[in-house]
């Protein structure tokens, strides 16, 4: 078999069970008595909305804000692209225009939200006295620091108007509907996109206390912002329901259906992992080495999967997310193992700023790079996992897959 096509297939069978289009429809609600909106973020916002309005059947208002790259012609609801993950004036504008769209709703209205992972950054709306420049700076930080989702969000939902269950806020009393594709481990609705429309369990003391975990410093706007009671996140929000239409299980088990098909036994790890990216290869390298010495928990020839959100702490000048930190970090710690190879890719198409999903793993991964004079372990000390793949021809470039359940991990045993 070819083992790079098998896992690519694997990757495609994982994408494409999060679709939009085969989602959306067995969760639409019932046509309300009055108003109907639609708003979004996110990088399958533009996706859902089309999805949305195929399935609705009739014209709709509304306006969503997906990733540059990731918009989707629709008809009726307004589609606006913004910057990700560092946000911009284009995404603050539109959140703005969002916020304006469904306040004054009334009671007989419903506002549909159709929420994705990416939502954080594309709809930033500071909140006073934080400027855009001062959030796009403490973002940057954030995702160098190695702070996973839940802290990033903790701190990012308590600056923002919008963000943290103020969209719902906002719209009451009409009723607000979330339509949510999960890319956060355990599917915490709170986390998707920040959760503008659901209740917010973090608190201004949790946000303060990423910063100092972080040893970050914040500005003196943002440090008066999150000093502020008042500034607090709704707790609870009477007028908000969440449904969840995609999460990165179904997706691991369309993998698993697949492999399973070709004659693989398969071991999941499981959709929630997280952690330093490179610190989970190496244990997904020792659970290979388990596997060979026929003392893990399958018996080869089988199919390792994992899902989850690592993170990688910059360190080095080198590009590529964390997909591509996981891949070469594993080829490294595999050290040129015979019989396996990997696949590492975000279901969303995009590994963190670069243009491609993640990378693939072979058995001459490391002898192929040093042909070409690549030091492998130089470049991941550099965070260069992109470079690294590229120069050897293994990066996996999809192009945006318009969903987003989060990382997809495949390793085959032969």
């Amino acid at each position: 078999m070819d083992q790079r096509a098998f896992l690519l297939s694997l990757f495609r069978a994982a994408v494409a069970a999060a679709q939009p289009a085969i989602r959306i429809p067995a969760f639409l609600p019932e046509r309300p008595k009055g108003r109907l909106v639609v708003v979004g973020a996110g990088k399958a916002s533009a996706a859902m909305a089309r999805a949305f309005e195929d399935a609705w059947g009739e014209p709709v208002a509304g306006l969503v804000v997906t990733r540059y790259g990731h918009g989707v012609p629709c008809r009726h609801i307004e589609i606006v692209e913004a910057a990700h993950p560092v946000p911009d004036a284009a995404g603050m504008a539109a959140a703005g225009r969002m916020l304006e769209m469904v306040r004054g709703r009334g009671p007989d209205d419903l506002v549909v939200a159709l929420m994705s992972g990416g939502g954080s950054a594309v709809v930033s709306l500071p909140a006073e006295p934080v400027a855009l420049d001062e959030f796009r700076a403490l973002t940057s930080a954030l995702l160098k620091s190695g702070a996973n989702i839940v802290e990033m969000n903790a701190v990012r939902k308590h600056l923002s108007k919008i963000s943290g269950g103020r969209l719902a806020q906002a719209a009451a009393p009409a009723r607000v509907l979330t339509l949510a594709i999960s890319d956060v481990p355990g599917d915490d609705a709170s986390t998707i996109g920040s959760g503008p429309t659901v209740p917010d369990p973090t608190t201004l003391a949790d946000a303060r206390a990423v910063l100092a975990k972080y040893a970050i410093t914040p500005s003196p706007s943002i440090a008066a912002r999150l000093a502020d009671p008042a500034a607090e996140t709704p707790k609870a929000l009477p007028n908000a329901e969440f449904r969840l239409i995609a999460a990165p299980i179904q997706s691991l088990d369309a993998a698993a259906g697949r492999a399973a098909d070709a004659g693989y036994a398969v071991h999941s790890l499981g959709p929630d992992l997280e952690g330093e990216s490179r610190d989970v290869a190496t244990a997904h390298a020792e659970l290979v080495r388990s596997i060979r010495a026929g003392k893990g928990p399958v018996k080869a020839p089988c199919v390792l999967l994992s899902g989850g959100e690592t993170t990688v702490t910059v360190r080095g000048k080198g590009r590529g997310g964390r997909n591509a930190e996981f891949a070469l970090a594993l080829a490294v710690a595999l050290d040129g193992m015979p019989g396996v190879w990997a696949v590492a890719g975000d279901t969303d198409g995009i590994d963190g700023t670069e243009d491609n999903a993640g990378a693939v793993v072979t058995p001459d991964t490391l002898a192929r790079a040093r042909a070409k004079g690549v030091d492998a372990a130089a470049l991941l000390a550099d965070n260069d996992g992109y470079g690294f793949f590229s120069r050897i021809g293994d990066l996996v470039v999809t192009g945006p897959t318009h969903t987003n359940v989060n990382d997809f991990r495949a390793i085959v045993v032969a």
